[in-house]
């Protein structure tokens, strides 16, 4: 990880950590890095950038920051304005831009946001760029050209890529969702702009809640992080299942007919067998994270699925798919991957591929998951100064291990950092919920007692 970037962009809480000033320089270099670039090929084209924004306050705000940037440095912008991440993934490959920038903070409360960088074939930028940004920020890197006259950079609305991205997803089912009865908690984010259109067009009888941001509500009390409420109106009003999508659409979670969660885990359970009984799950693998549950490699170890475990982030799943040639990946909260239709996580894509397992299976929801048998799993988050020193600290890393001993092959401890937050993560998987309480909290006393 950077000085600024983490594993899904440069986050933090609005002109606290990420500021005016730092979205500006963002825009600056990235103006100037992409002229450049076609200034070396000689073929007479300007940068073009196309961005798109969550529901946030200073989503606006920051828009204008990176504009102004970006235009200084001679680029030409394409406002998507509010639209999920995974429709500026598309965009940018389909439309051939440079690259695509979103500004979103995902899960995070309203209060942060965040700035993430999409290549032009749609993944997330190399790191040796944002390095380069991070240099020219704390001044490493002189001050470049301002662009002038006709060389200055302007701006163009482009919400029609919002629309094209949402005509691609309704091209993917192959069958009618007809008589369908679906929840959508669109978490007052990117997604209110786009899932119920979606199924509407698909004929699904879609109802939808907290799909009204005010620019303070985004992932308050909803969508993917608060599961809770999409369970209850599942229930209520009888669906055949819900899905929630997080601030900017790139994660799905869904609810079965019964109100019970079907995490990022359970769906690739449920795609991967799917995959696999159609003949079409490239490599016969599937690509997790180390955070996916000890029951998903039971139950693909049943399927005779083979499996891939990487660092945790949908950036480091997406660069294994790329590597080996497989088609499905993702993460248990809910980042899943269909490297044929996209390159990041998509939450209506998602929820989408659920759908024709369900129909084409002709199954409830709680039937796909029949076999899946999760282990409990507790996760603490700490906050700490310096995510390192804990990392390394001898008697919290001789805490993991004694509870790695007791657990044996019932179970697993996992000590992680955040990539974007100043946190230290414990979760322990266990055959209890009681089990996994004791050895997070021992763990947990022992990172306290060094703070």
């Amino acid at each position: 990880m950077g000085r600024y970037f983490g594993t899904d962009g440069f986050r933090g809480e609005a002109n606290v950590n990420l500021t005016v000033e730092h979205a500006y320089k963002v825009g600056r270099y990235l103006g100037y890095y992409f002229n450049k670039k076609h200034n070396e090929k000689n073929d007479g084209e300007k940068a073009r950038i196309v961005i798109g924004k969550d529901t946030r306050r200073s989503s606006y705000m920051f828009e204008y920051s990176l504009v102004a940037g970006l235009t200084a440095s001679g680029a030409d912008v394409y406002l998507m304005h509010v639209t999920p991440t995974p429709s500026v993934s598309y965009i940018v490959r389909a439309d051939k831009f440079d690259c695509g920038i979103m500004i979103s903070a995902s899960h995070n409360p309203f209060y942060d946001n965040g700035i993430k960088i999409i290549n032009h074939h749609g993944a997330k930028i190399d790191a040796a760029v944002e390095n380069e940004i991070e240099d020219y920020i704390d001044g490493i890197i002189p001050e470049i050209p301002l662009a002038t006259k006709e060389n200055i950079g302007r701006t163009t609305d482009y919400s029609m890529g919002r629309n094209r991205y949402i005509g691609y997803l309704m091209t993917l089912p192959t069958r009618s969702f007809k008589n369908m009865k679906i929840g959508l908690d669109c978490a007052n984010g990117a997604s209110s702009t786009v899932a119920k259109a979606v199924f509407d067009a698909l004929g699904a009888k879609t109802y939808v809640i907290n799909n009204e941001p005010d620019g303070l509500n985004i992932n308050t009390n909803c969508g993917s992080t608060h599961i809770e409420g999409l369970q209850k109106f599942v229930v209520d009003n009888e669906l055949d299942a819900g899905f929630a999508y997080d601030g900017d659409a790139d994660r799905c979670l869904a609810v079965d007919e019964n109100g019970n969660l079907i995490d990022g885990d359970a769906i690739l359970y449920i795609c991967g067998k799917y995959l696999k009984e159609q003949g079409r799950l490239t490599n016969n693998t599937v690509v997790t994270t180390v955070m996916s549950n000890l029951g998903l490699y039971k139950a693909f170890d049943a399927c005779g699925i083979e499996y891939a475990q990487t660092a945790v982030g949908d950036k480091y799943v997406y660069e294994n798919m790329m590597e080996n040639g497989h088609i499905l990946g993702g993460e248990q909260s809910g980042h899943i991957i269909f490297s044929k239709n996209a390159r990041t996580g998509d939450g209506v894509l998602t929820s989408l591929k659920l759908m024709e397992v369900m129909i084409e299976s002709k199954c409830r929801m709680s039937d796909l998951t029949r076999d899946l048998k999760i282990y409990p799993q507790l996760l603490v988050n700490v906050r700490v100064n310096d995510k390192q020193l804990i990392m390394n600290d001898a008697d919290v890393l001789a805490a993991a291990k004694r509870v790695e001993e007791e657990l044996g092959n019932n179970g697993r401890i996992l000590l992680r950092e955040s990539g974007t937050e100043p946190v230290v993560r414990v979760m322990v998987e266990a055959e209890t919920d009681e089990l996994c309480k004791k050895h997070v909290d021992y763990v947990v006393e022992v990172i306290k007692g060094k703070l």
